[in-house]
């Protein structure tokens, strides 16, 4: 999956990324905030304040803040994709 997309493990590791059909790839807190605009209604909002360059530049902080301590919420069953059995990640 990752090749396929032209990211490296480490890359994945380290954040969340949304990549369009022709190639156009966002990462982080940008990712989350493309994949809600993508999902329309409701969920589009948080990715209309991301746009705000106040907003998005607490939101980027926050995203990373969390993304360095992701693992202590995995027992709050957050898990990186590519930890999961069955992946295909390597």
């Amino acid at each position: 999956v990752l090749a396929r997309y032209g990211l490296t493990r480490a890359e994945a590791d380290r954040s969340a990324w949304a990549i369009e059909p022709g190639g156009r790839r966002w990462e982080g807190a940008a990712a989350l905030g493309r994949t809600m605009a993508e999902l329309g209604g409701p969920a589009a909002w948080p990715a209309v304040l991301y746009r705000v360059k106040p907003m998005g530049a607490v939101v980027d902080a926050a995203y990373r803040w969390f993304a360095r301590r992701r693992a202590q919420f995995e027992r709050f069953g957050v898990r990186p994709e590519c930890d999961e059995p069955g992946a295909g990640c390597e």
